[in-house]
């Protein structure tokens, strides 16, 4: 049974339940081993985390900012932070220092959490240009805190401020206070075009969203649920809410580029993810399966056939399967998918929500014909996550972002524009006025800009409606679709398609450098760098071959014409990618424009 109390108490209460059951598991910094904690210690964290807030000074509503990878030290911030009526404002732990010396500036914070030496190191350098910016507080013990900084001091330091709870008669008036309009926290997009804006989310949001969301998914406390996404990240940071208000135990990720090794060592029922992640599950397997013999390739490939067949054709359009397909796919499903899963480490596998891009219907498919049940979703930072999703026992389409969750009205625009009004839509942005006036209609709908259209009760996207493009020929090109198509394929780990005001689509394509690597030394094929990997004409021909095989059922005019494959990643540092991996497509166009010239020269 969800708990639903106000986030400043959630954990208490949720401890008077639960007692020495195990709430979270985690990895010290640069440890290995996975160490539990009960809710009994989590709240009593949290309390001294309340305790030791009030003792350094934070006021009713007052911003502190955290700047770190999962862990958790984050977690007894955002609920120590709220039970005190303040509001957290999350950064990412890949910011770069511009970045948060921005939103420490717009928001005003004194007091900000840093998680490892990375982190420390550039808040320690925008110091000087952050006037409120009064004392950084570190998570990770191994920091180096410079000999001049003054002002730092350990996580372990300042939890011992809230030692024997010497505050908590006024933390426990502040809860009584606590109300679903005080701000919960201020999430700055990071944003594909323009500066950053702080998204507001009040706990009346989140409140509306767990119960709202729980109607939706099964998520319950036998889960053991890993947080892979950054909790900067407004899907999981929901998400993660979510599963705790039910009991879940969850699984702290640090280190994002581990998790396929964390999952074999910790065994998750569920997890929330973006669909890259199951586009390398897919590239992962599917690379597997072409080294197997001849005999285990026509198994699986039958095994896939079938579990479509029943998973896909049947039930999910709830439809009974024929016992006879039951039954080869419940064998198919023990001795072909279990292996699957078992290498993944997902053997007790409950449900997988993913979001945040186009999922590929080729990838969902698979996913869900190896017997891992995918929930495809689609929100905002603005909508609190969730707008819709595929929802728990009701038919669903490959293809579509599934059911509006409750609460929400979905109005689709004379363009085709999706707006959404409810509870958990944010009220505004921060300090920004003007955006909030733009961003609503006159009668109160939220401007997603993404266009999509409602059919049979559930929501399809098209594409983000400032990311079509138009070529010089007029045609109206959806870049995102392109790309999800020929992202599943194994040799490529990153495409742009460009095409605006281009007499045909081209695209900048980062391939994935090893296994092309080991292609050419397969084929004969010198090379001595990745520039010449990248610039050779059979790579080029045979990329060309694969992309031409995967876009077979785009429109002519949609389809990539031509393509350069580039022999370095695109970079955050760069400003190319924003800090959830989205490309910026404007600053691509200025970075890549004399390779992008060059595919245009007749």
């Amino acid at each position: 049974m969800q708990v639903r109390s106000h986030m400043s108490v959630l954990v208490h209460d949720l401890a008077k339940k639960y007692g020495e059951r195990e709430a979270l598991i985690y990895q010290d910094f640069g440890g290995k081993e996975w160490k539990s904690l009960s809710w009994n210690k989590f709240s009593a964290t949290v309390k001294q985390v309340s305790n030791a807030l009030l003792n350094i000074g934070v006021k009713e509503q007052e911003n502190i900012g955290i700047f770190s990878q999962n862990s958790i030290q984050y977690l007894f911030c955002d609920f120590g932070a709220w039970g005190v009526r303040a509001v957290t404002i999350p950064f990412y732990a890949t910011s770069s220092e511009q970045q948060i010396q921005f939103m420490i500036n717009d928001a005003k914070v004194r007091f900000l959490f840093v998680g490892e030496q990375e982190q420390y190191d550039r808040a320690r350098r925008v110091v000087s240009l952050c006037p409120t910016l009064e004392r950084i507080i570190v998570y990770d013990a191994m920091v180096h805190i410079s000999e001049h900084d003054t002002n730092a001091i350990y996580f372990d330091d300042f939890l011992k401020l809230g030692d024997k709870l010497p505050r908590q008669t006024e933390v426990e008036q502040r809860q009584r206070e606590a109300n679903n309009d005080d701000i919960a926290n201020i999430l700055y997009t990071s944003g594909t075009t323009g500066d950053s804006k702080g998204v507001i989310l009040t706990h009346g949001q989140f409140h509306a969203a767990i119960i709202a969301n729980d109607e939706c998914v099964d998520v319950n406390e036998h889960d053991r649920v890993m947080n892979f996404l950054p909790y900067t990240h407004i899907f999981e940071r929901g998400w993660a809410i979510l599963c705790l208000s039910e009991g879940a135990t969850l699984i702290v990720n640090t280190h994002p580029q581990e998790v396929q090794q964390s999952m074999r060592e910790t065994h998750p029922t569920c997890m929330s993810s973006v669909p890259r992640f199951w586009e390398k599950v897919y590239q992962g397997v599917m690379e597997k399966i072409d080294h197997a013999s001849s005999v285990q390739r026509k198994l699986f490939h039958h095994a896939l056939a079938v579990g479509r067949k029943h998973n896909i054709e049947y039930l999910s359009l709830g439809k009974k399967p024929p016992i006879a397909l039951h039954l080869e796919y419940e064998l198919l499903n023990r001795t072909v998918f279990s292996l699957v899963r078992k290498e993944l480490g997902l053997e007790n596998a409950h449900f997988f929500p993913t979001a945040g891009a186009a999922v590929s219907e080729h990838v969902e498919e698979f996913v869900h014909s190896i017997g891992l049940n995918m929930i495809v979703g689609y929100g905002l930072t603005e909508s609190l996550a969730t707008v819709s999703c595929d929802h728990l026992n009701k038919p669903y389409t490959v293809g579509s972002v599934g059911r509006p969750i409750n609460g929400i009205d979905i109005r689709i625009s004379d363009e085709g524009e999706i707006l959404l009004k409810g509870p958990t839509i944010t009220k505004g942005y921060y300090n920004r006025e003007d955006l909030t006036r733009q961003a609503f209609t006159e009668d109160g709908y939220f401007r997603t800009g993404d266009a999509g259209y409602l059919k049979n009760g559930e929501l399809f996207l098209k594409e983000r409606i400032k990311d079509l493009f138009k070529t010089s020929n007029g045609k109206y090109i959806a870049p995102q679709m392109i790309e999800s198509k020929i992202l599943v394929d194994k040799y490529i780990d990153q495409i742009a398609v460009i095409a605006d005001q281009r007499k045909f689509v081209s695209a900048l394509i980062i391939p994935v450098y090893g296994m092309l690597e080991e292609y050419a030394r397969a084929h004969n094929i010198a090379f001595e760098n990745r520039e010449q990997l990248c610039a050779n004409p059979q790579i080029y021909a045979m990329m060309k071959e694969r992309i031409d095989t995967l876009q077979q059922q785009l429109a002519h005019y949609e389809q990539v014409k031509r393509f350069t494959l580039l022999p370095h990643q695109f970079s955050m540092e760069k400003g190319e990618l924003t800090n959830t991996l989205k490309i910026r497509r404007r600053v691509l166009n200025e970075n890549y424009k004399a390779e992008i010239d060059k595919m245009y020269e007749d």
